[in-house]
């Protein structure tokens, strides 16, 4: 068995955090590719992405023998090995996201070592990618000429039309990987694509699978990707438009919110969809407090706090936040006034930029503190002002933190 040398790329979070594996495409980078994605999910995961032979960071060594997909899998998970390592936990499952043959290899994990991949999502791939014959003759051409011959059809393959007018630094980086990729190492994963397929054996894959496809791609048609959700146990499709084949770079934000929600599936930290009172209470605490916030509270989840987080996410956010009978203005004002009688200053102050977010004003924050003055008591109130000084002059400056993480 021939095991190609994969590299570790740290893109974002830490230790502490679950571990999300990114894989790239075929010609580019990890870095080209995920970083914008990455920075979204650094309060959510410990990013971590790998560069295929010959590509990226992982040019000093070129492939001396040919592999296949299960063998270029078998090199990720030894890189996810060592990392774990490294995290302490050793052997223990991981989230996955791959675009391309990132994605591809995604699919062989998922066969391979069904219980180390907890969830992936597999962007702008499919479970046969091309033809055979297409394959081997890019590979001849790249071996004679290099990967600079690639560059033009390259970029009308990867983009939608008009993104590099819109992002014209994104695509020239994503490109300048492509030319400085070595051409033994580009051919060497183009002949393992040539021989990759595992159509047949798709319902064999149990763990929760988002299929990500773009609207605009032509190396990986939304056909492809629909045959990979619908083949599955558990999948789901997402076509996103104005996005071609490279999604992560395209589309940061869309994929980033994608991969938060889907990839927190099998950790047992997060409620996962299908469970309508939780989803609508997770979706609510979110848009109330924040992700960020959200992200680091739910990270830091243990086997001793998992069930508080589950009855927070269900209760309080999920029957009663949802009631149609109060909209959210006023339910912070309720909120503020309930934790300033009864002096829990840490989840006042969560609650006072809470109620900035559902569009209280700062007078009018200042209006209940003033009845609550009267009602509940002057050095509460007095407390109170204390406390949210300081929060609002931070909101008001375009600095808001993420406070401590409570309910």
């Amino acid at each position: 068995m021939s095991v190609p040398r994969v590299t570790a790329v740290q893109l974002g979070g830490g230790p502490d955090l679950p571990l999300l594996v990114c894989g790239p495409s075929l010609g580019t980078s990890a870095t080209a590719l995920w970083s914008a994605t990455a920075a979204r999910l650094a309060h959510t995961f410990h990013v971590v992405a790998w560069d295929l032979p010959g590509h990226g960071r992982n040019t000093l060594v070129e492939p001396q023998e040919p592999f296949d997909l299960a063998e270029l899998a078998a090199g990720v998970l030894q890189l996810v090995d060592r990392v774990q390592l490294e995290r302490g936990d050793p052997g223990t499952s991981f989230a996955y996201a791959g675009d391309s043959v990132g994605g591809a290899v995604g699919l062989q994990l998922l066969l391979d070592t069904p219980e180390r991949v907890r969830a992936a999502a597999l962007l702008c791939t499919g479970a046969k990618i091309g033809e055979e014959s297409g394959w081997r003759e890019r590979a001849a051409t790249v071996r004679a000429s290099g990967t600079p011959i690639m560059v033009d059809s390259s970029a009308r393959r990867w983009f939608s039309p008009g993104f590099l007018d819109r992002e014209p630094s994104v695509g020239a980086e994503l490109l300048r990987a492509l030319q400085e990729a070595h051409r033994s190492g580009y051919a060497a994963v183009c002949e393992a694509l040539a021989t990759f397929d595992v159509r047949d054996r798709l319902g064999q894959i149990s763990a929760p699978v988002l299929a990500v496809a773009g609207h605009d791609d032509q190396a990986a048609p939304i056909a492809g990707m629909r045959l990979v959700a619908d083949t599955v146990q558990n999948g789901r499709l997402v076509v996103l438009d104005n996005v071609a084949h490279l999604a992560p770079a395209e589309a940061p934000a869309e994929v980033a919110q994608l991969l938060r929600e889907h990839l927190r599936c099998g950790d047992p930290a997060y409620l996962c969809e299908g469970d309508p009172v939780g989803d609508a209470g997770t979706a609510v605490r979110r848009q109330v407090l924040g992700d960020t916030h959200v992200d680091r509270a739910l990270a830091r989840t243990t086997d001793f706090t998992r069930d508080f987080q589950d009855f927070i996410t269900r209760y309080a956010w999920g029957s009663i936040w949802t009631r149609p009978g109060l909209d959210r203005r006023s339910r912070s004002m309720i909120t503020l006034t309930a934790l300033l009688a009864r002096g829990h200053h840490e989840e006042l102050a969560m609650h006072v930029r809470a109620a900035r977010r559902n569009g209280l004003t700062n007078e009018e924050i200042k209006e209940v503190f003033l009845n609550a003055a009267i009602y509940c008591g002057v050095p509460d109130a007095n407390n109170a002002f204390r406390i949210a000084q300081p929060i609002l002059d931070e909101i008001d400056a375009g600095a808001e933190g993420s406070g401590p993480e409570r309910t």
